[in-house]
């Protein structure tokens, strides 16, 4: 893994995003979702009422692992170790323990796959899932990555499968939540 650690903001939010982790661009931005993938997440999120600027003020964005896992010999960022992730996980752990959050955003496969057991994402995106982890009882919204590099979410069944997640994700409480709250410099 490569420095520096990247984080979201320190928010209080009853709304948790997980990333995989970031790519090469987001430690010289010194935050998560910085590049391309980020332009596409925030405008998913645009679509149910929160723009970037709210967005990155009002919900907390973790990370399975918070380096960069560096490039691939055949291009493309690496895939964080079974190892590097479970070095990572008591961050997370300790995470839900404080913010307690009520509903939870795991962005791609390996972020929902900490969270939920599944083969394909087509059978846990769209859906909500009531899940015990970490001491809490959560609800759990999986988005695809959005990833420039992946055409999932732009192909059926995961454009369909993408707006049904936003769906979701806009009539649960906890966004209600965020989107009443003032952005408040922290």
């Amino acid at each position: 893994m490569q420095r520096p650690v990247v984080v979201g903001n320190p928010v209080v939010s009853p709304v948790v995003l997980i990333g995989q982790a970031p790519g090469a661009r987001e430690g010289p931005a010194g935050k998560p979702f910085a590049w391309t993938a980020g332009k596409a997440l925030f405008k998913w999120f645009g679509q149910i009422g929160v723009d970037e600027t709210q967005f990155r003020t009002r919900v907390y964005m973790a990370a399975v692992c918070r380096c960069f896992p560096g490039k691939r010999r055949t291009g493309g960022d690496r895939v964080p170790s079974p190892e590097e992730i479970e070095n990572c996980a008591p961050w997370l752990a300790t995470e839900f323990r404080l913010l307690r959050p009520e509903l939870v955003i795991p962005v791609g496969k390996l972020a929902t796959s900490r969270l939920l057991p599944f083969n394909r994402l087509d059978q846990v995106v769209g859906q909500r899932h009531r899940i015990a982890t970490h001491g809490l009882t959560v609800d759990v919204i999986p988005l695809p990555h959005p990833s420039g590099a992946s055409p999932w979410h732009r192909i059926e069944p995961g454009k369909t499968l993408l707006q049904e997640a936003l769906r979701l994700i806009r009539g649960h409480s906890a966004w209600a939540t965020i989107r009443r709250r003032s952005a408040k410099p922290t």
